[in-house]
């Protein structure tokens, strides 16, 4: 089965403090991340979560648990617990401009470990892979 991978980088108008923050307010990370119908904290350590995510890709809804680490502000890594996928890694790095904005970079690469539908393919690489970045930006720079 084909693994999708995919590097992002965007400079967003806030601090990396900014970018990790909306990142892990999972109460609200649902209502501006695009397809997100859920991100609920399973189990809190020190510097990370267990969250498990529901993303709604309009064929299917998808599940999958992630252990989240943190290195607060400048990165956010993950590693698969379990799910609707094969394996699922991210990392998110923010580096800070100096001049009250980010360059952020978000690295993703899934592989759904079986045949997956067309649309419910398309509807995982658009919210997942390419509507994170995206969506943090929007969010960032419409509240400031």
């Amino acid at each position: 089965m084909p693994s999708y991978a995919a590097t992002q980088t965007e400079t967003i108008a806030a601090t990396p403090q900014q970018c990790f923050d909306a990142l892990v307010d999972y109460d609200r990370l649902p209502d501006w991340q695009n397809g997100l119908r859920s991100a609920t904290v399973v189990e809190a350590f020190p510097n990370g979560h267990v969250v498990d995510y529901e993303l709604d890709a309009k064929v299917k809804t998808v599940r999958y648990r992630l252990r989240l680490t943190y290195d607060e502000p400048a990165a956010i890594d993950s590693r698969y617990l379990s799910g609707d996928f094969k394996q699922l890694e991210a990392g998110w790095r923010f580096s800070d401009r100096g001049n009250g904005t980010t360059d952020a970079e978000l690295a993703i690469d899934l592989d759904p470990g079986r045949f997956v539908p067309g649309p419910v393919r398309s509807a995982v690489q658009r919210f997942v892979m390419a509507g994170a970045m995206r969506d943090l930006k929007r969010h960032l720079e419409s509240s400031g």
